[in-house]
């Protein structure tokens, strides 16, 4: 047996059929981001958005941060998983995706859980009170900017909850970034440089995930 099984269209079809439990509201978000092209390759696939939902409920969170809504996808999956009466902050700088989220919140019936706030998501996030409230933090937004998202997510979460990290593993570039290496490509560097922080970080525990594209999961000690 190798240390990894590496997926196939064929096996990650598997493990969405066989372990992700995707609704037709999901299916229809799925689809019609699918529909958008190749920016439809922003929002997460539906393993991870099951596992997303199991993080949630394992925590019990009642707080959440989503930080990179795209069409929403990713946010009925965390809102489906919060405790009774939890809530979710989803952070957009687009206002066209946030109307396309809010819409597909509506259908999937989570819409009273989750707030939207539009605009660069470092300045919503500083400009939140400075207290432990979050039991859950995901962030899938500009990867340049991912080394302050981390440190104002991680600021705003109490002990014992979760950051995660989307992309951590920037389509195999992290160890393959080509000739020109990270140097022109900002996101990557963003990538690394987070990846190596929270690897040294002692104010969490780290592991990270093989799902989809890379999830890094940092838990608050």
């Amino acid at each position: 047996m190798s240390r990894f099984t590496a997926l196939t269209d064929d096996l990650h079809a598997y493990m969405v059929e066989q372990g992700a439990r995707q609704d037709e509201a999901l299916r229809r978000v799925q689809e019609e981001t699918e529909a958008m092209g190749e920016i439809s390759v922003m929002q997460i696939a539906p393993d991870q958005g099951a596992f997303m939902t199991m993080l949630a409920q394992i925590v019990s969170a009642r707080e959440a941060l989503e930080v990179g809504t795209f069409t929403g996808y990713s946010a009925i999956c965390i809102a489906r998983g919060l405790a009774p009466g939890g809530r979710l902050l989803c952070c957009e700088l687009s206002e066209e995706y946030a109307e396309i989220a809010s819409r597909n919140f509506e259908a999937a019936g989570v819409a009273d859980r989750i707030e939207v706030r539009i605009g660069p998501a470092i300045d919503t996030l500083r400009a939140l009170p400075e207290r432990e409230v979050f039991d859950l933090a995901f962030i899938d937004a500009d990867k340049a900017s991912y080394p302050a998202y981390y440190e104002e997510a991680l600021a705003r979460t109490r002990p014992g909850g979760l950051v995660l990290l989307d992309n951590m593993l920037r389509d195999g570039t992290v160890v393959d970034p080509g000739p020109a290496g990270a140097a022109d490509d900002e996101n990557l560097r963003g990538t690394l440089e987070v990846s190596e922080r929270i690897r040294d970080d002692e104010r969490v525990d780290v592991a990270m995930v093989g799902i989809a594209d890379g999830l890094t999961i940092a838990r608050k000690r």
